[in-house]
């Protein structure tokens, strides 16, 4: 990111929060977020069926071949593109809650999962460090090689069972900010 524009601080102590993420008319954490900084966000989402990588249909419990609803997120503050981010969501939560609409609506589609019957209970975030592919060099202006996060998000019901994981992959310049009690 340049000098104008502040870090993005990603709380994941609060981000997945009812009231964090309908705040106003939000779609979503990203949408609070960048709002909370006195940013524009910006989200263009391609909607697709397809099968998940392999890695995230063993995550989600279901065969590499199973189609998934897959939201393609290329995400802005203003102009700047931050933040790439593709969800897969399995079938039936997906049909149910409506996730292929592609305005997911106030609190973004985890609310739609709550109010379908999915209410993610607990979320599981895992970064990683990795080097840019000629994709994210081009999408975020750096050189191919460039260190980058990449942050693997489940959400799981109170039944254990997880209903969406979404790889997300933020430009340069991302704060995260984790919390965990001590007792």
């Amino acid at each position: 990111m340049t000098s104008t524009n502040p870090a993005i601080v990603r709380d994941a102590t609060e981000r997945y929060r009812k009231e964090r993420r309908e705040a106003g008319e939000s779609r979503g954490a990203f949408d609070t977020e960048i709002r909370r900084l006195g940013g524009t966000p910006r989200v263009e989402t391609e909607v697709r069926r397809s099968a998940a990588p392999a890695n995230v249909a063993e995550i989600l419990g279901i065969a590499a071949t199973d189609e998934t609803v897959v939201r393609a997120r290329h995400m802005y503050n203003g102009d700047q593109l931050v933040q790439l981010a593709d969800s897969y969501v399995p079938m039936d939560v997906a049909e149910a809650a409506n996730i292929e609409n592609p305005d997911p609506g106030k609190g973004g589609i985890i609310s739609r999962m709550a109010d379908a019957g999915f209410e993610q209970t607990e979320v599981i975030e895992e970064v990683v460090q990795y080097p840019a592919t000629q994709i994210e060099a081009d999408a975020f202006g750096v050189e191919v090689g460039t260190s980058l996060l990449q942050i693997t998000h489940t959400g799981y019901t109170a039944t254990g069972r997880a209903v969406e994981v979404t790889v997300h992959r933020p430009g340069p310049g991302w704060v995260l900010r984790f919390s965990a009690p001590l007792v």
